[in-house]
């Protein structure tokens, strides 16, 4: 196994790492919608996906993979009235339209309204 790192997308906040390569494939750490560069959360579900979608995208990169190659995500919602939005944005980026799960949950950490995990090959 080789730990992914980059400071392209959020350091981990927990006891965890932002994902791993193992035998061909990248399995990703949930990302939520922070912005690297200074912390922050935007607002609004669309904004939030679009960062969401940004910060997979870099573990995607830093492990040398991609969005076409994702085969499997898993999507977090804080308010399944979201799912809309969510979707328009989500489609933008994950074009090889992989399998996915799209549950709306309580809660999310820093109280954002989505998250997104992928899992992809190299």
């Amino acid at each position: 196994m080789k730990e992914i790192k980059t400071s392209n997308a959020p350091g981990a906040i927990g006891p965890y790492s932002q994902g791993f390569i193992s035998n061909g494939m990248v399995y990703t750490s949930g990302q939520i919608p922070v912005n690297p560069a200074n912390g922050e959360v935007p607002e609004g579900i669309s904004a939030q996906a679009e960062q969401s979608c940004q910060n997979v995208g870099a573990l995607l990169e830093a492990a040398g993979s991609g969005f076409a190659n994702v085969v499997k995500t898993t999507c977090f919602l804080a308010d399944m009235a979201d799912f809309a939005a969510f979707n328009e944005v989500y489609a933008r980026y994950f074009i090889s339209k992989p399998a996915r799960s799209c549950v709306a949950v309580k809660e999310l950490p820093k109280g954002v309204l989505c998250e997104i995990e992928a899992i992809a090959e190299l």
